[in-house]
C-alpha cells in the first residue's frame, strides 16, 4: 500500500511534468531518485520517521548533497546518511553504474589521444570529473572492483543456460579489431533469469569458449539440464569438452534462417519455412519426426541440398521436446540473449571503438549487471 508521503512525492512529480513538460524532466528525475533513496534508507533502518522499535538497525543522520552528471544534465541529489555510515543507496548506484562505465570509456579515448570532436564534446558534457589520466584511472579502478566482484561471484544450480556472443570494435596495439563478447544467461530452480557471466575474447574459437565455460564451472555452476545456443563450431566443441553429458538445444529461430540458404527457388521459401515451423510446433517428438520425414520425402528431388541439410541439422532443434511442455516457448530459442545483445549494443555504440579490452569489458559488465539486477527483482521467467 502506498503511504501518504509517497503519494505526495508522486503527485509533485506529476504536477511538475504537467507544468514544465520536458523542461522539467531533470528535476522530476532528481525528485524520484531522492525519494527512492529516502525510502531505501527507511527500509534499511526498519523504522519510519519518528517511529520507535527495538529492532531498528541504526539512526538517520540527515542528507549529504552530491551533484551527478547524467544525460539529462547535472542532478543535485540529497544522499541519505546513517550515523554509523553503514548505508549507501543502491538505487543510486544501480542507475548510474553503466553511465559511469560509458563515461570512463569516452574519457580513456580522450586521454589516449584517439578522441574525435564528438567524443570530446560528449566527454565535456557527461564526465563530471577532470579528464586527466589520473582521474580516469581512479574512476576506472572504483568501477572495476565492483564489476570484478560481480563477475566472480559464486553461482549455483541453473537448469537452463543460454550462450551467445557478439562483437565489439577494440583498439589493440594500434590496430582496431573485432573482439568477441561472450555471455551466459541462466534460469534458476526458482524460474528467475540471471546473467551468469561475461568475457572478452579475441574470437569464438573453441579455446576461448572453453575458458569461459570452465570459469563458470569453477564458480560452482551445476545442475545444468540444457544448453541453448546457436551452432557455432567453437562453442559446440567447448560445450562438449566442459559439459559433455548435458543436452543441447539448437536455437530454432537460427535454424529457420539457416534453412533458407538451401532453398533453390524463391517461390519455395514460404512453404519450406511453414513445413519447418510445423515440425518445431509438433506436440510430441514422434510427431515432429514424422513431419520431418514428410519434408525429406517431399523435397528429395526438387531441393536435394535442403534435404541433406535438414536430415543432419533439424534434429538438433528438437531436444526441447524432451522437457516440460510449458517450458518449450522459453527454451526453444536463444532470443532472450538476442534482446540482451541489443541492449548492450544500444550502450556501446556511443563509444564506437573501445580504447582497450578492459574498457569494453567494463561497460559490457556494467550493462549486464544492471539487467541481471532488474531480472532478479522482477517476475519469474519460468515455473518449475
Amino acid at each position: 500500500m502506498t503511504r501518504p508521503e509517497e503519494c505526495s512525492a508522486i503527485q509533485d512529480v506529476v504536477k511538475l511534468l504537467a507544468t514544465d513538460g520536458f523542461d522539467g524532466l531533470g528535476e522530476a528525475i532528481r525528485r524520484i531518485i531522492n525519494e527512492a533513496m529516502r525510502l531505501e534508507r527507511q527500509n534499511y533502518l526498519g523504522v519510519g520517521p519518528y517511529e520507535r522499535s527495538d529492532e531498528r538497525r541504526g539512526y538517520a543522520n540527515g542528507y549529504k548533497p552530491k551533484t551527478v552528471q547524467t544525460r539529462v544534465g547535472a542532478l543535485d541529489l540529497d544522499i541519505p546518511q546513517v550515523r554509523d555510515s553503514s548505508f549507501y543507496p543502491s538505487s543510486l548506484e544501480k542507475g548510474l553504474r553503466s553511465e559511469r562505465a560509458l563515461k570512463v570509456a569516452l574519457a580513456e579515448m580522450y586521454v589516449q589521444g584517439v578522441s574525435t570532436r564528438k567524443v570530446a564534446k560528449i566527454t565535456e558534457q557527461l564526465c563530471g570529473f577532470e579528464v586527466t589520466s589520473t582521474q580516469v584511472s581512479r574512476a576506472a579502478k572504483e568501477l572495476d572492483e565492483v564489476l570484478e566482484q560481480w563477475r566472480k561471484r559464486p553461482l549455483g544450480a541453473y537448469p537452463y543456460v543460454y550462450l551467445d556472443a557478439r562483437y565489439e570494435k577494440v583498439r589493440v596495439n594500434g590496430s582496431v579489431i573485432d573482439m568477441a563478447v561472450l555471455v551466459a544467461i541462466g534460469v534458476s530452480e526458482t524460474g528467475q533469469r540471471l546473467i551468469l557471466g561475461t568475457s572478452i575474447a579475441l574470437s569464438e574459437q573453441e579455446a576461448h569458449w572453453r575458458d569461459f565455460l570452465r570459469s563458470l564451472q569453477e564458480r560452482k555452476l551445476h545442475g545444468v539440464r540444457l544448453f541453448i545456443s546457436d551452432a557455432h563450431e567453437g562453442l559446440k566443441a567447448a560445450r562438449k569438452a566442459v559439459f559433455p553429458s548435458v543436452p543441447w538445444q539448437r536455437c530454432q529461430f537460427h535454424l529457420q534462417q539457416n534453412a533458407q540458404s538451401y532453398v533453390p527457388k524463391q517461390e519455395m521459401r514460404k512453404e519450406v519455412a511453414a513445413a519447418i515451423r510445423n515440425i518445431f510446433n509438433a506436440p510430441t517428438e514422434a510427431e515432429a519426426k514424422r513431419l520431418l520425414g514428410q519434408l525429406l520425402e517431399r523435397y528429395e528431388k526438387s531441393a536435394p541440398r535442403l534435404v541433406a541439410w535438414a536430415e543432419q541439422n533439424i534434429q538438433e532443434g528438437l531436444t526441447v521436446l524432451q522437457f516440460p511442455a510449458d517450458h518449450w516457448r522459453r527454451i526453444r530459442t536463444s532470443n532472450v540473449l538476442e534482446r540482451v545483445n541489443k541492449e548492450i549494443r544500444r550502450r556501446t555504440r556511443v563509444a564506437t571503438i573501445f580504447p582497450n579490452e578492459n574498457s569494453c569489458l567494463r561497460l559490457v559488465s556494467a550493462v549486464l549487471m544492471e539487467i541481471s539486477e532488474e531480472w532478479e527483482t522482477g517476475r519469474a521467467y519460468l515455473t518449475f
